[in-house]
């Protein structure tokens, strides 16, 4: 039963004032532009809408040299995109990402030349719309992850989980500061994937269904690696043998809609196949990235450079958590991506993301991990212990907003330093 109070709604205009405010904040970076967002890794996601829509040119890149010449956008060498063996050039990154974004390039087209500055893709119009959409985005996405958990959670559980899941971990980072970067247009993805789950367990439907898929096809291509979101529906209300058996009655019932879903995943997947065939000639290509399964990265954990644990410890409590969710439906799809998402994370060859803040690649499954914390809450908080959470909670996110401004300072990146240090003779 959903509890009317107001309390998770006001959390929501806290976290969203608080985003806001922080993007203001860190405002400029760039003297031709005032905020560079379209750069280094944010220019391969974004490299797709001044490729097709301005020049109509994503096999050459003829434009990319003068732009790169004024905004500097490449980092200084073009790694966001690969020459094949028929002298094309192919995106490194995945285009997912781009089809978020394509709302906010429409206005900011307009605007540009509203205001008479370069439509050329990187002016400033293109830069701040940008910015504010990965904000937008994570607005919307918010909404949906406390529809979710209301019925799960009381309001005031739901509300100091919202305030907790974005002050007190990474995401103020990747959806203010950096939020051109993947993480912040994934997340929503996640939050959406959770409302749309819960729908369908409650009442079958197929419009339900294919936006199952379709959301599950857009996150795939926006990173390979979040294909995991499918294990939330897949496990949802699988918590025992007895529930498992009625959610698979449920599936045999409502087969064409397993149909219906798979379709949605193709549709939401193809619009990657049809460019790299355009491009490449081949419906694959293979972007070059490397795994080590066997011997995955801990440090991204536990590590002084940029771990996880490390640096925004409350990510102990999503552990913590996981043991309190006893009977509820999404126990095993929350255990499994937690798991599952660790383990790839850490897997990764370039273990250090480039530069990242408090492990980058795990900040857009954050809205998975609410449910955890919301079951610790609902365990623990009340009582004596009520205070005591309550002062952990503001030194949590006093130590992480610290972190955060010195981080985009460059002092945090000299921790790496010190890992070097403790680990010497």
């Amino acid at each position: 039963m959903i509890n009317k109070s107001l309390f998770s709604l006001t959390s929501i205009v806290a976290v969203l004032l608080t985003a806001m405010t922080l993007r203001f904040c860190y405002w400029e970076n760039n003297s031709a532009n005032g905020y560079n967002a379209t750069s280094w890794d944010a220019l391969g996601y974004y490299m797709y809408q001044p490729g097709f829509l301005i020049y109509g040119d994503v096999k050459n890149l003829q434009w990319l040299t003068q732009i790169d010449s004024i905004y500097h956008v490449t980092g200084g060498i073009l790694y966001q995109a690969n020459k094949v063996s028929n002298g094309n050039f192919v995106f490194k990154y995945l285009g997912g990402i781009c089809i978020l974004q394509l709302p906010f390039f429409f206005i900011c087209h307009t605007i540009a030349k509203c205001e008479n500055v370069p439509q050329d893709g990187f002016s400033w119009p293109y830069q701040y719309s940008i910015m504010l959409g990965a904000i937008f985005w994570f607005f919307i996405g918010i909404l949906f992850l406390r529809k979710v958990m209301l019925h799960f959670y009381s309001d005031f559980i739901t509300g100091l989980t919202i305030l907790l899941l974005f002050l007190a971990t990474n995401l103020p980072q990747y959806i203010s500061i950096d939020g051109a970067m993947s993480h912040s247009w994934i997340f929503p993805m996640y939050c959406f994937m959770l409302w749309l789950t819960y729908r369908w367990h409650e009442k079958p439907s197929m419009i339900i269904a294919f936006f199952i898929g379709l959301t599950c096809g857009i996150a795939t291509i926006s990173r390979p690696t979040e294909i995991i979101i499918l294990f939330i529906p897949l496990l949802w209300g699988c918590q025992t043998k007895d529930f498992s058996k009625q959610k698979w009655d449920l599936v045999k019932q409502n087969h064409t809609h397993v149909y219906i879903t798979i379709l949605g995943t193709i549709i939401g997947i193809l619009p990657q196949l049809l460019y790299w065939k355009y491009v490449t000639g081949n419906f694959v290509y293979d972007v070059g990235s490397k795994w080590n399964f066997l011997s995955p990265w801990f440090r991204i954990l536990f590590g002084f450079y940029s771990g996880w644990f490390i640096y925004t410890p409350i990510t102990l409590i999503f552990i913590a958590g996981l043991w309190f969710m006893k009977h509820q439906p999404f126990k095993k799809s929350v255990i499994t991506f937690f798991l599952l998402n660790i383990w790839i994370i850490t897997a990764w060859s370039d273990w250090k993301y480039g530069v990242s803040y408090a492990g980058r690649a795990l900040s857009q499954g954050s809205a998975v991990y609410a449910f955890a914390v919301a079951s610790f809450l609902t365990k623990y908080y009340y009582g004596k212990r009520r205070l005591w959470i309550f002062l952990i909670g503001i030194i949590l996110i006093f130590v992480n907003f610290y972190q955060i401004k010195i981080y985009n300072s460059g002092i945090y990146n000299n921790f790496s330093v010190l890992e070097k240090l403790l680990k010497s003779p």
